[in-house]
């Protein structure tokens, strides 16, 4: 018996924030002074660096869970299984259910209760529990659902990762043009079929990179000083990418016996189209190898950084020929990798 993803689904907002959209905002630096560039400029050196040229917003009557939720319907379709039979429902997310227009996060009850109560499931051996560890939420559940599988307390699991960070943005903060919403979904259970998941890293690094990434106050000084935004310290969360994200990449495919050249695609978490390049670059750097064409399909360009959603959202479009110049086929070995905070990577070798 082999532990593998039987189902996808995503849900990708309708409403579409362009990066013109943000010229008329009033940027602003850490101190709060003003930034010495018009906000062309100032777009289009983000542009440059993150590759992001539009993001995806969640409709104000929706939230996280509701993303969540929709997502679920079509994983649980695609692997066309009874919901009644799922023992486990995982979600990952950073900041729960965020309503249009509030500033308070909303977690009671959890995502995955407010998920599994809109499934309408009925079995309360079905367990619905919640995932905090950044935006490589996603992946690290797939990882516990497997762990559930292998110690028989499971035979099948609904993994979540869904995310509306455009309400948590702080507007005066160039930072939030790279933030969007939306939601992937899997179903992971045994099967009779080859391949399946061949390796799994994980690693959090706290003692000094645990708040690379935070909660913080607006740029802009004359807002309330106890409403918090996300922020991020870039430069270092840059740095610390590249230097660990390839070795637990390494470490994984190392630990799954599988050959370098038979990677067919890698799937890395959708941050900035520049960092992931380099992230590749030093991961084949490492085997001596070169870097197959095509073998990492990217969605940030239009879809932008949803956090824990980005890795099962552009796996669930590849999987369904919804990426240009990407598929993959029976037998792939791929990889996921994403990196987040607190700060944690982790990697998954899965055998498609």
């Amino acid at each position: 018996m082999n532990i593998k993803i039987t189902g996808t689904g995503s849900y990708i907002p309708d409403t579409i924030e362009t990066n013109e959209n943000f010229y008329q905002h009033q940027f602003l630096n850490t101190d709060g002074s003003s930034i010495n560039y018009p906000n062309e400029v100032i777009v289009e050196k983000f542009e440059a660096i993150t590759g992001i040229v539009e993001r995806r917003y969640a409709k104000p009557h929706l939230n996280s869970s509701d993303l969540g939720f929709f997502a679920a319907e079509k994983a649980i379709a695609d692997a066309k299984i009874d919901p009644e039979t799922i023992d486990y429902i995982i979600v990952a997310h950073n900041f729960g259910d965020v309503k249009h227009k509030t500033i308070q996060s909303d977690m009671l009850p959890c995502l995955a209760s407010r998920v599994k109560h809109s499934l309408r499931i009925k079995n309360p051996k079905c367990v619905a529990y919640d995932i905090l560890f950044g935006c490589p939420g996603w992946i690290e559940g797939v990882i516990q659902a497997q762990a559930f599988i292998k110690a028989g307390m499971a035979k099948r699991c609904l993994v979540i990762g869904s995310e509306t960070l455009s309400r948590v943005v702080d507007k005066h903060d160039r930072d939030s043009m790279i933030y969007s919403d939306g939601a992937g979904a899997t179903i992971i259970e045994t099967t009779n079929d080859e391949g399946g998941i061949l390796a799994h890293e994980t690693a959090s690094f706290t003692y000094d990179e645990a708040y690379y990434l935070f909660f913080g106050n607006s740029n802009n000084q004359e807002l309330c000083r106890d409403t918090r935004y996300i922020k991020m310290d870039g430069r270092k969360i840059y740095e610390f990418a590249l230097t660990n994200v390839p070795l637990a990449m390494k470490a994984c495919l190392d630990k799954s016996v599988v050959n370098i050249k038979d990677v067919k695609k890698i799937f890395i978490h959708q941050a900035n189209e520049k960092m992931d390049e380099a992230i590749l670059k030093r991961f084949y750097r490492l085997y001596k190898t070169e870097i197959p064409e095509g073998i990492m399909p990217m969605s940030i360009h239009k879809l932008g950084n949803s956090s824990v959603a980005t890795v099962p959202t552009l796996f669930d479009l590849v999987k369904n020929n919804k990426l240009e110049n990407h598929t993959i086929n029976k037998g792939d070995v791929i990889i996921f990798a994403s990196v987040g905070a607190g700060m944690h990577i982790n990697a998954i070798v899965y055998k498609y």
